[in-house]
């Protein structure tokens, strides 16, 4: 059968549970949603606080060093507990990694929340990694995917670049579909959002692998990677990590999504409301942090004269002795004069210990950004 009518086909004989993730026939073993969907939006909604803006198009990451911390964060621990996480789809090898409990993805645009929910639906209707990345990418998904369990990260790629994009017809019905799986989740959703992610997601296609983040106004910059570069990227010990490298990893992603366990949450980190209703909900579940990636986050919070309050709220949080912060540098924040420095990466990406962290803090140790950048060399 034509791959057109069996794509129309599939979608017409699709039952969404009340999540939205219900495994294709013929798949066993993929996770399903029991959870009614107010539980999750109810969660979203509870924790969220009015959003704001940050200037770029946060669809992907500008960190390409962003899995150099992987061999410190297995050394130190981090594993299960809360894990928090600032911006899109990084986060997603990070919860790899630390699998923990519960994961909270806040951040101060709501175009970000929208965003993640277009994740979560990718993963309900995506059993494996190369789906995953064909639906992200707009390419026809290979016959009997699940035999690609054991494909290298290269090979997907392979596959994606090698194949065009599909025809616009199922192009439109796969955004409907997963529009339709989105506005399942219960999370409300303004028409003007999903118009939002349909740009979105027609970038993904369009660019494809050479997609790169563009802050809002500003040329494309040859110095940030493009998503082929973050996907096949290394840590330090020459290991691919990115949460597509592996099956085993991405289906761990894939159950917590599945479970309503990667939570998005709008919110500012040094606002008043999200990162102390996050706090509380750890609490209630009896759970400490395991690791808060934060980005260059801190280096606005000084622009903006909020760091004193963030780092209250970080205070706030339920951690123990290997609880960490995981922050990237660029070269605004000092990045080259890092040790930590490779050549020929624009960002610098740390662990510190939340106990170092908060003992500095508490002597008034972190006057400027900087301070707190070489306070994370240790």
């Amino acid at each position: 059968m034509h791959f057109r009518k069996k794509l129309l086909r599939a979608f017409a004989s699709c039952a969404l549970t009340a999540g939205g993730f219900l495994a294709p026939a013929g798949l066993a073993g993929a996770p399903t949603q029991a959870d009614a969907p107010p539980s999750f939006a109810m969660l979203v909604g509870s924790l969220s606080e009015p959003g704001g803006d940050f200037g770029g198009d946060n669809l992907i990451s500008n960190e390409q060093s962003y899995l150099q911390v992987m061999p410190a964060l297995e050394r130190a621990h981090v594993h299960g507990g809360a894990f928090i996480g600032v911006g899109p789809d990084q986060n997603f090898s990070y919860i790899a990694q630390i699998r923990p409990e519960i994961a909270y993805l806040v951040d101060i645009r709501r175009d970000n929340l929208v965003l993640l929910l277009f994740f979560k639906a990718l993963f309900a209707e995506a059993p494996t990694r190369v789906g995953y990345l064909c639906l992200l990418t707009g390419r026809p998904t290979p016959e009997h995917p699940e035999r690609w369990a054991d494909a290298t990260i290269d090979a997907l790629l392979a596959h994606i670049d090698g194949a065009q994009p599909l025809p616009a017809a199922e192009q439109q019905a796969i955004q409907r579909n997963l529009e339709t799986v989105m506005k399942s989740f219960g999370v409300p959703l303004a028409p003007g959002e999903l118009d939002t992610i349909a740009k979105a997601h027609a970038q993904f296609v369009r660019v494809g692998l050479d997609l790169k983040f563009q802050a809002r106004g500003q040329p494309l910059r040859d110095y940030y990677p493009t998503l082929r570069t973050l996907l096949c990227e290394n840590d330090r010990a020459g290991h691919q990590l990115n949460f597509l490298a592996s099956e085993p990893a991405f289906q761990f992603v894939r159950a917590l999504q599945a479970r309503n366990l990667i939570v998005p949450v709008v919110g500012d980190v040094s606002g008043a409301r999200a990162m102390r209703a996050i706090a509380a909900d750890m609490s209630a579940r009896s759970l400490r942090l395991s690791a808060f990636y934060i980005s260059n986050v801190e280096y606005y919070l000084f622009q903006n004269k909020t760091f004193a309050r963030y780092a209250d709220n970080v205070k706030a949080l339920p951690h123990d002795e290997r609880s960490v912060v995981i922050r990237s540098v660029f070269p605004s924040g000092g990045s080259r004069t890092l040790p930590q420095a490779v050549p020929g990466y624009y960002s610098v990406s740390l662990v510190q210990p939340l106990d170092a962290m908060l003992a500095d803090l508490n002597a008034g140790k972190y006057q400027t950004y900087r301070d707190v950048v070489q306070a994370g060399v240790r």
